[in-house]
């Protein structure tokens, strides 16, 4: 692993440069001096001081990150929409769409598709003790 420079640490962990000389006064964070008596952040240091996870990646051009790849249970059509149920492992999700969409992507029981979810909320409830 290489060594980062405060620079490039702090933009890595989105802190300032100054809050990294903090953290090293402070015993925080550990760093290191190169020949030229500069500091250096070595990278384990930024992995074990990242706020995030390491997110998952799609592995496409596609922007949303929450795909659920599985296969056409049913398909409703009723008028201009149609509820679309997928089956994606053990999740079921169910998405309203026009009747265009269905006819154009030829949606029909036993058709793979992908169910993505883009949304601006998504509500989490924890789970309760069952037992």
């Amino acid at each position: 692993m290489a060594d980062l420079s405060l620079g490039e640490a702090a933009r890595a962990l989105d802190v300032s440069v100054d809050t990294l000389r903090r953290w090293d006064r402070a015993g925080k964070i550990r760093t290191v001096r190169d020949e030229g008596n500069r500091r250096r952040v070595p990278a384990s240091e930024v992995e074990r001081l990242s706020s995030h996870p390491d997110r998952h990646r799609t592995g496409d051009t596609f922007s949303a990150r929450n795909r659920f790849v599985g296969v056409v249970r049913s398909v409703e059509v009723d008028g201009v929409m149609a509820l679309v149920e997928i089956e994606a492992g053990p999740h079921r999700i169910t998405a309203a769409i026009t009747r265009d969409a269905v006819e154009e992507l030829g949606l029909a029981e036993g058709v793979e598709a992908t169910a993505a979810v883009k949304a601006t909320s998504v509500m989490i409830e924890r789970g309760t003790d069952r037992g």
